[in-house]
């Protein structure tokens, strides 16, 4: 049995209690090195067998599986942040399921949620933006027809962009190209969670250089829109005293 595990952004509590209980009982971990908090690995058993995944290719992972699976073993796919997002699991699930071999998969933390924790931020206020898009610039990664960079900013939502810290100035240009104006609030968080998380307010004019000015080049998300700033939002009708809910009688005008 294989399980698809999210570490979290970062910090080792923030690792769901399930993901927590896997690690502990797994007999094999396949975790990716390059973003995975090693600190996690402390929980593995002392006979646990490791793989660092940053330094195998997907048919190297799926062969330590199925080593494993003909041992009986149980193993733990070690994903960092929430593995549904960039996490590249359905190509494993994919091979997986041409040989039988079984797997589930238990949630993480995403960056994007470990970045607006540390700014306290929420994304959706209301009467500034009730959609959260979640994506990345085209690098030498190709993104599909219809979802560049330029055709989400037209509609100015909040938006959290992953993979792009190392296009800082190429990003300023195509997100005030779609739609959002040169002082549009953004921050850059940098490995969120972590003991080392840098973190930045900035505009969408100014990315390249508040990104320069911290020393951040990669392992941050990028964060943009109005919600950014924390101001200017309607309040929330479901706390509203004349907004009757099914738990709650609103007051009469």
């Amino acid at each position: 049995m294989v399980h698809f595990v999210g570490a979290g952004p970062g910090a080792v509590d923030l690792i769901t209690l399930r993901g927590k209980k896997l690690i502990e009982n797994a007999d094999v971990i396949i975790y990716a090195g390059s973003l995975v908090n090693p600190e996690l690995l402390k929980f593995a058993k002392a006979e646990a067998k490791l793989y660092n995944s940053a330094e195998m290719t997907l048919e190297e992972v799926i062969s330590a599986i199925k080593e494993a699976e003909k041992n009986g073993s149980e193993v733990v796919r070690l994903h960092t942040g929430e593995p549904s997002i960039y996490g590249a699991v359905r190509e494993q699930m994919d091979l997986l399921d041409e040989v039988g071999i079984s797997y589930d998969s238990t949630p993480g933390v995403s960056a994007c949620f470990g970045a607006a924790s540390s700014l306290n931020l929420e994304y959706t206020l209301p009467g500034i933006s009730q959609t959260l898009i979640i994506t990345r610039m085209e690098g030498r990664t190709a993104v599909p027809t219809g979802e560049s960079i330029e055709s989400l900013a037209a509609h100015r939502a909040s938006m959290a962009i992953y993979l792009s810290a190392g296009m800082l100035e190429g990003l300023s240009e195509k997100l005030i190209a779609g739609g959002y104006p040169e002082d549009t609030p953004a921050a850059i968080v940098f490995k969120a969670s972590w003991p080392e998380e840098k973190k930045v307010f900035c505009t969408v004019k100014t990315l390249k250089e508040a990104g320069e000015k911290e020393g951040i080049r990669n392992l941050a998300v990028i964060l943009v829109g109005d919600a950014v700033a924390q101001n200017g939002y309607e309040r929330s009708r479901l706390y509203a005293p004349d907004f009757t809910t099914g738990f709650r009688k609103g007051t009469e005008e």
